[in-house]
């Protein structure tokens, strides 16, 4: 672990980074440019004092989570997350594994994204992030690990998963589920974690068996979905999607035509917040 190039190379991309470009407000007067310890911190789910220790060249060093979490933080491109992992005495995470690096392109958009659901899905299934309204729609999905981190993974293991859709919609969500597992299957290989995804899957679950020996191969997400609140019910959105250039990575946004009942009950969403979601 290299302390001081650890160090100096925090400072420095905290340094560059305005609020505007992580989607905090400018907030009071500035004594100096770029974003506070504190901020960066919160952004990268790790204690402030930590993250002082970090760029004071004390402290333990940091565990690939944390690091993944400041790559994020920070908006650092695939080469300079790997030259962070590098000084803090780590690996950079493999190139075949799932892309859990959120792209700095994607989180840019995502960013100024504040009245309206929206999150960023790796080509596993996995919310990589999500906005506030997001998880008042969906869900706080951070609290995931392991295999079921993938909604797909989660869709066929846990039949609960599914009452956000209409049952009307299940079997085509089912479809789409295997399609899109069938295309990552198909870049990155059957010892790759999406082949670990298709192995746990085919033990467990005799839909996905029979799905998946469809061969069905396609990115899909419905341009319209309904989508079921406890509290408000059905709501009608259209779905927009951006992928990164290596379709590795995907941001979904969720909206509804002005005036509409579905704009309605995304205004009361943003009032209810998701504090009443049920767990």
């Amino acid at each position: 672990m290299d302390r001081a190039a650890l160090a100096d190379f925090l400072r420095r991309r905290r340094a560059a980074l305005r609020p505007a470009d992580v989607g905090l407000p400018p907030g009071a007067r500035r004594r100096a440019p770029g974003l506070r310890r504190e901020e960066v911190a919160a952004l990268a789910a790790m204690s402030t004092d930590y993250y002082t220790r970090l760029e004071q060249r004390r402290g333990p060093q940091p565990s690939p989570n944390l690091l993944a979490g400041l790559a994020r933080a920070l908006r650092l491109t695939t080469d300079e997350r790997d030259y962070l992992f590098r000084v803090a005495g780590h690996s950079p995470p493999e190139a075949v594994a799932a892309a859990t690096h959120v792209a700095p392109a994607l989180l840019r958009v995502l960013d100024r994204l504040t009245d309206t659901p929206a999150l960023i899905l790796s080509n596993l299934g996995e919310t990589l992030v999500q906005n506030r309204m997001s998880a008042a729609l969906l869900g706080d999905r951070s609290g995931y690990t392991g295999l079921a981190r993938s909604e797909i993974y989660r869709w066929f293991t846990e039949p609960g998963d599914r009452w956000r859709y209409p049952a009307a919609d299940h079997d085509r969500q089912s479809r789409a589920q295997v399609a899109n597992l069938r295309a990552a299957y198909g870049s990155m290989g059957p010892r790759s974690r999406a082949g670990e995804l298709v192995r746990a899957l085919r033990a467990a679950s005799a839909e996905f068996a029979e799905l998946w020996d469809r061969h069905e191969v396609a990115q899909r997400f419905a341009d319209h979905k309904t989508l079921i609140h406890p509290e408000l019910g059905p709501i009608e959105l259209d779905c927009q999607v951006l992928f990164t250039e290596d379709q590795s990575q995907a941001l979904l946004v969720l909206t509804a035509p002005p005036r509409s009942e579905g704009a309605e009950k995304l205004r009361l969403l943003a009032v209810l917040g998701h504090e009443r979601f049920p767990a």
